[in-house]
């Protein structure tokens, strides 16, 4: 664009000199402007670009522009389709829906049952990993169908988060409450989401229990108001313990006794909305009937359950859980090496949140032999895109965006959209099938099962082509055997800490 005149000018004005100005680069309706600039032209226009002054919306031409299009009987056909209900039903593509069936030619023996649902709460990560985690559990234990406790670990987890919060606040009690980093820890203070590595943490400290001990309260399968309690107690904290850190000098102990005063009144309202969890070191009676009608029982702790996770049908063991790690495709950063993010945590003193960050072609083929062995797989993702809740489908040309606004959504890289905010990591789900191409060997769609209930998909499964998952995907776990020697090296290098706002310290 040119230089901003000397003189303020009519819109009319304006409007002949944009017109003017167009004509000079030969544009063309719904061209691109292209600029052909060399030598000192070049600078001088790029100096006039930065001193370019904001400018009003052209309504007289925009105006004439809104007319033009709905005098286009095929854009009145487009209104009335898309205007009287969602827009994406009116542009879904038959034959993509027809292309994504549950076909698969490589799928695990035992995917596990029943399909859970996290109902109005964000533990999908939680919901992943204890279906990961049961598969094993149900084979030992002749179960037709078997869910661990997704509340016990959510009880503990936001104890064990309010404690990492409140830690973050004395570590920057002496920087601007409106920092970027304090505002940050202010705003996402006790998230539902979480990583592997949060999972890690929590079943290592706590253990696990089957759901019938402990099952999902009103407050556990609708978290919103229990959050709000819980972000207002911890935000009025953290201005008490700023306040204890900036002011007269005072022992260390006395910031400890406070945290101590406001974790124990967390944890006065977890227990009356969530109820008295199972402790972990405390023996518990599981009675239960196996597939065969047997009636059977089993006494242990919630520790010592969590670490006889075994079948011999079975390679998942809790050793092969602790070794599990996330490859990522970041393709902002150079691949082969180790990632991860500043104060992002649950546990003080827990494993910190890595990240293994590879090309996609490795992550996809390290998860189908993983799948060829048996194996489930915990996945994060950007669920929300191209992708229908209803039909259980994630592809992206499910909708047909061009035929409906005669423009796209596919515009931006992978890079792009994590740069600009427009993609992350939402949510968490598990892998239990692919389907590979006979000739080429690549696979063509997963089997993905959801945590969203019956209702949704083919009774809760979902496919996702490929082509959605080199998009849409960001992260798999998986067993280090099954990784080249090169990615396992990655996991001594020293880490690339990325900041606490970066879309790879987005919770599932």
């Amino acid at each position: 664009m040119g230089g901003q005149p000397s003189k303020p000018v009519t819109a009319s004005e304006s409007e002949k000199l944009i017109l003017e100005r167009l004509r000079s680069f030969k544009v063309e309706d719904g061209d691109y402007l292209k600029v052909q600039m060399s030598g000192d032209a070049e600078k001088t226009e790029y100096h006039e670009e930065i001193k370019r002054e904001a400018e009003g919306l052209p309504i007289s031409s925009l105006e004439v522009f809104i007319d033009s299009v709905m005098k286009d009987p095929k854009n009145r056909l487009a209104h009335a389709a898309l205007s009287s209900s969602d827009p994406r039903q009116a542009l879904t593509s038959p034959s993509t829906k027809i292309a994504n069936q549950h076909v698969f030619n490589v799928q695990i023996p035992f995917e596990g049952d029943p399909i859970t649902n996290q109902r109005s709460s964000g533990r999908c990560w939680l919901f992943a990993s204890t279906n990961v985690f049961r598969v094993a559990l149900m084979k030992r234990h002749n179960l037709a169908s078997f869910e661990l406790s997704q509340a016990y670990l959510f009880y503990w987890d936001k104890l064990e988060k309010a404690n990492w919060f409140l830690e973050q606040i004395v570590e920057t009690a002496k920087d601007d409450l409106d920092s970027r980093v304090v505002q940050r820890l202010l705003g996402d203070l006790i998230s539902d989401g979480g990583q592997w590595d949060m999972v890690y943490n929590l079943v290592e400290k706590y253990g696990l229990v089957p759901q019938s001990l402990y099952p999902d309260s009103w407050n556990a399968m609708n978290s919103s108001i229990l959050n709000s309690i819980i972000k207002t107690k911890l935000r009025e904290f953290a201005l008490q313990l700023r306040e204890l850190c900036n002011g007269v000098p005072i022992p260390s102990s006395v910031v400890s006794a406070y945290k101590v005063y406001a974790i124990k009144e967390i944890a006065l309202i977890m227990t009356l909305l969530l109820g008295q969890p199972p402790k972990p070191s405390e023996e518990f009676t599981w009675q239960f009937l196996d597939k065969d009608g047997k009636a059977r029982e089993v006494k242990t702790t919630p520790k010592a359950f969590s670490k006889d996770i075994y079948s011999s049908e079975f390679r998942i063991t809790s050793d092969a859980i602790t070794s599990m790690i996330s490859l990522v495709h970041d393709p902002r950063n150079d691949t082969l090496r180790k990632l991860t993010v500043s104060r992002l945590g649950n546990i003080v003193g827990g494993r910190d949140i890595t990240y293994v960050n590879v090309e996609m072609d490795t992550l996809k083929s390290t998860c189908v032999k993983m799948l060829k062995s048996g194996l489930p797989i915990f996945f994060g993702c950007d669920v929300g895109k191209f992708s229908d809740r209803v039909a259980g489908i994630m592809d992206l040309d499910l909708f047909d965006y061009e035929a409906g606004f005669n423009t796209g959504l596919k515009g931006m890289t992978k890079a792009q959209r994590l740069m600009t905010g427009e993609s992350l990591m939402t949510h968490a789900m598990v892998l239990t099938a692919v389907h590979v191409d006979e000739k080429t060997g690549k696979p063509v769609r997963w089997r993905v099962q959801n945590s969203w209930g019956t209702a949704v998909g083919d009774k809760g499964w979902f496919v996702m082509s490929d082509a959605w998952m080199d998009e849409f995907v960001y992260q798999a776990v998986v067993d280090p055997r099954f990784c080249s020697k090169e990615v396992r090296d990655v996991l001594k290098q020293e880490p690339i800490v990325l900041p606490l706002w970066d879309p790879m310290g987005s919770l599932a």
